[in-house]
């Protein structure tokens, strides 16, 4: 028979365990420290971040600060990668991709969106305004129509120049297709109260068959939020990243205990190890785990990330695996 003070001690010990998990939180990792964090993808996150991170100075959520860093790009007509001045499809259409997650797992994401600026605020709209995850096509254009939104022409001079001296260079002997990766911006952050949120936007791939949608508007693949561990952002080659499902998985090593860079670095040799261990194209991950800490890889050199943390905004250049 267990004794009284036996009982008690054996009590007191359990009870201790729910607390301790609370300030470490799952697999040891510690709780926020209150401290604004921005991490984004290629050289245009800087000034990204820099938009986000004053929504979070003033003390809006994490979700107010994803959209409003990657309105900054998708508002660009230099950009060439995400949606205004995006590159067209072979048909000469710009259609956008984008999708949104919160702290508490909502999201909402559009897919081959034509003539809307800013596919970012859509997704939102998908989000709050409807029991839907993601709209395509005419139907998301219809939605966003609906909610106040205009229509913009959004093939610029320069991106139908490029786009007819592709359909010019094209003869029977081409390979079809274009051999670059588009420039996707995903962007993640935390607010003061901890929270996260994800967003990622792209114009796709450039000169793709019309109809194509890749990996930013697929939750799980071009980015996943989970606000107990951490949330990861992709950019590259989207069809790698969606059989992979690529983000959550890098969201689900961080679960287990691997370190944000090593969870990235993990996730793209699953992509590598089904391509001889060096494909030929990019794909690159970002991630930001609940405690502040940051990481990302690419499989080949050239990709960059953006990171506003402790009062700095530094853009940083990552030596690919390959």
């Amino acid at each position: 028979m267990i004794s009284r003070r036996k009982f008690i001690k054996t009590t007191l010990a359990a009870s201790a365990v729910p607390a301790a998990w609370v300030k470490a939180g799952p697999r040891g990792i510690s709780r926020s420290t209150g401290e604004p964090v921005v991490i984004s993808t290629w050289s245009f996150g800087v000034e990204a971040n820099r938009a986000a991170m004053k929504v979070l100075e003033r003390g809006d959520s994490a979700l107010d600060a994803v959209e409003a860093g990657v309105m900054v790009p998708e508002g660009d007509p230099e950009m060439g990668g995400v949606g205004y001045g995006g590159l067209p499809d072979e048909d000469g259409h710009v259609t956008l991709d984008s999708c949104i997650m919160d702290s508490s797992g909502n999201a909402g994401s559009v897919a081959f969106l034509q003539n809307i600026k800013h596919p970012i605020s859509v997704a939102r709209k998908v989000m709050e305004r409807s029991d839907h995850v993601m709209l395509v096509g005419e139907g998301a254009k219809r939605f966003a129509l609906i909610h106040g939104f205009k229509e913009d022409n959004l093939l610029t001079d320069k991106a139908r120049e490029g786009w007819l001296k592709w359909k010019e260079g094209l003869n029977d002997k081409d390979n079809w297709g274009p051999n670059e990766d588009h420039d996707t911006i995903s962007l993640l952050t935390q607010d003061e109260k901890g929270n996260l949120a994800g967003a990622c936007t792209t114009s796709g791939l450039a000169f793709k068959i019309h109809g194509r949608i890749g990996d930013s508007p697929i939750i799980g693949a071009g980015m996943y939020c989970d606000n107990d561990i951490g949330a990861a952002g992709a950019t590259g080659r989207g069809e790698a990243v969606i059989k992979t499902v690529g983000s959550f998985l890098v969201v689900e090593l961080m679960r287990q205990g691997y370190e944000p860079q090593e969870a990235c670095k993990k996730a793209l040799q699953r992509i590598m190890g089904k391509h001889n261990g060096n494909p030929s194209f990019q794909v690159a991950y970002i991630a930001l785990r609940k405690d502040g800490v940051t990481g990302a890889a690419a499989i080949k050199d050239g990709f960059q990330y953006a990171l506003y943390q402790s009062g700095k905004n530094k853009l940083h250049d990552v030596k690919g695996l390959t």
